[in-house]
């Protein structure tokens, strides 16, 4: 038997047993939705109207309309249900596995749901045969159920979510969603993202090797119910139930806005989004941002890249040499990542080195991440050889507190989007010591050798004729550096709120000669120290500065006027 009927019919939400449904790729079997962007077919087979949702399940195409999906999609209702909006699909069976024209969806004698192709070759199945299931139901929320005599459920595709969760749906421990490659491509994104729940909370991971968490609401209790952890979809919240069952409460929420046409839907980039019908299917919520911010993501900026203020994307360099290791995959759109020029290999460990980034941070760090740092209460030279050593290392993030001999080490085998951080505002000291290859080219020395000899010709025939202008150009420096020594210290005694300048005399004492290091940062090493009144300090050296000028002493007034409970404040300074 073949049903088939527009959607502008009357909903059709149940079915019988010994029905089939086929693709025959006639226009007047499909619902048409087209605009500028997209165009969109969907064959209906069953349709659930309410006041608050719309539901219906089908054949779904794009485009050219070559490949087809069985689901469940979700389109406008109430004042909105007669825009010519596409559906948006939230549930397929066969999305690694596209049907064509004259493929079957056969809903068989014994209960099986069955999806064909078009050469009869099974794709997928319900797995219900002798189940005694009668019929089939499409719910007002989007729930496809199989049910039997008794009118209990067998099957429902609640029970096996793909990458999105609609209102009242649970995410089970043991469940993933599981994003697809791409809006285009359906196909499931394995070995990138997923969210699941654990007996520790709600969690999103990077599937690389090994598994790395890039987000996490986590509860400290173990768990005490019967039944299995899950996450709920409430109407204004995604509710966290493991330590106890409905009706209890729950034992944590991530808050939403409320609406009655919803789904959430994990994407290809990581993010998990709330839309919503507002004449077009809108993102009110990006249900992960408040916690990991704009550089948050592991992937906010892409692969081997880091990341800035305001989500500034760059390739690491080098500042040690003008290698240039990595190349930005796309100069328009640095936010795609960056690539190894020479990529690293196992049997040349002696030409690798590191690159270090300092101040950083990375999404795996935080107390709640404790599982995946490879080595604890290490030193950064032991941190350094391990990755090294670990062939898969391809980047050594050494963090350390007050005592940079006993630190945390993460050696992980992928390198994500780097956070950089302001040392100014972070407790806590972190470096990037990205291992490189480096290649040498076979007429390197030769090349060198011609060119010393080149400056060396040049040189010596430049020598005698510079002598003078040479002298009379150092005795200008000589002035004008001694001008500007001056200015700047008359520029100090006008300043008003100035910290207090100290002497060098004062800060070695206080700092017993700088012997207790308590770590070294991107500009210079910090030290313990003691003021004569008994006060704690620190001591921060910079490194790197020739001459102090108006900008740092501008600095100095603007940091030494901020008073925060969470912030250290800066009692003084010398130069």
């Amino acid at each position: 038997m073949l049903c088939c009927y527009s959607a502008t019919t009357q909903p059709f939400p149940t079915a019988n047993t010994s029905t089939a449904w086929t693709i025959n790729g006639s226009i007047a079997d499909f619902e048409i939705f087209s605009n500028v962007t997209t165009n969109t077919r969907v064959k209906f087979i069953l349709h659930r109207k309410t006041n608050e949702s719309r539901f219906a399940c089908g054949f779904y195409c794009k485009g050219a309309c070559t490949s087809y999906l069985f689901g469940i999609f979700i389109l406008p209702s109430g004042l909105y249900a007669n825009f010519p909006q596409a559906p948006e699909v939230v549930w397929s069976a066969n999305r690694d596995h596209v049907v064509a024209h004259n493929a079957t969806l056969n809903f068989t004698a014994s209960g099986e749901l069955v999806l064909q192709d078009a050469d009869g070759s099974p794709v997928w199945t319900s797995n219900t045969t002798g189940k005694s299931v009668v019929g089939m139901n499409l719910t007002d929320h989007g729930n496809l159920i199989l049910f039997d005599v008794n009118n209990m459920v067998v099957w429902q595709s609640f029970d096996h979510p793909t990458d999105c969760l609609l209102l009242g749906q649970k995410l089970f421990q043991g469940q993933k969603l599981i994003p697809s490659v791409s809006e285009t491509n359906w196909t499931a994104q394995e070995g990138l993202f997923s969210l699941q729940v654990t007996d520790k909370g709600l969690i999103a991971y990077v599937d690389s090797n090994p598994p790395q968490v890039y987000y996490s609401k986590l509860v400290p209790v173990k768990n005490t119910s019967q039944g299995k952890s899950y996450a709920r979809f409430l109407n204004g919240s995604l509710s966290l139930f493991l330590h106890s069952a409905e009706p209890s409460h729950p034992v944590d929420v991530i808050s939403m806005p409320q609406a009655s046409s919803q789904f959430i839907k994990l994407m290809s980039d990581g993010h998990l989004k709330l839309f919503e019908f507002q004449g077009d299917w809108t993102v009110v919520a990006d249900l992960l941002t408040s916690n990991l911010g704009e550089c948050g993501y592991h992937m906010a900026c892409g692969r081997n890249v880091v990341c800035s203020s305001n989500q500034q994307c760059s390739c690491p360099v080098s500042t040690s040499s003008r290698i240039d290791y990595f190349r930005a995959l796309n100069y328009r759109e640095p936010s795609m990542g960056c690539s190894e020029i020479t990529p690293l290999t196992c049997n040349a460990t002696h030409d690798q080195a590191f690159i270090a980034i300092h101040n950083v941070s990375y999404f795996t760090f935080g107390e709640e991440m404790e599982d995946y740092r490879d080595m604890k209460n290490v030193n950064l030279k032991a941190c350094k050889k391990a990755c090294m050593d670990r062939c898969s290392c391809k980047v050594a993030l050494f963090r350390y507190g007050s005592d940079s001999l006993s630190g945390t080490c993460y050696l992980p085998s992928d390198i994500f989007t780097i956070t950089a951080i302001d040392e100014r505002v972070w407790f806590e000291f972190a470096t990037a010591f990205i291992k490189v290859r480096n290649v040498k080219s076979p007429s390197l020395h030769a090349s060198q050798r011609h060119d010393r000899s080149l400056v060396a010709a040049i040189a010596g025939s430049a020598i005698g004729s510079s002598v003078l202008l040479l002298i009379l150009i150092v005795g200008f420096l000589m002035f004008i550096k001694k001008r500007n020594v001056e200015l700047e210290e008359e520029y100090i005694d006008q300043v008003q709120g100035m910290p207090t300048r100290f002497s060098y005399e004062e800060l070695k004492t206080a700092t017993n000669n700088f012997s207790k290091k308590l770590g070294q940062g991107g500009f210079g090493a910090v030290f313990e120290g003691t003021l004569t009144g008994g006060s704690k300090i620190a001591v921060k050296c910079l490194e790197g500065f020739s001459q102090v000028n108006k900008s740092f002493l501008a600095e100095v007034e603007s940091i030494g006027s901020v008073h925060h409970v969470n912030l250290v404040r800066l009692r003084g300074f010398f130069m």
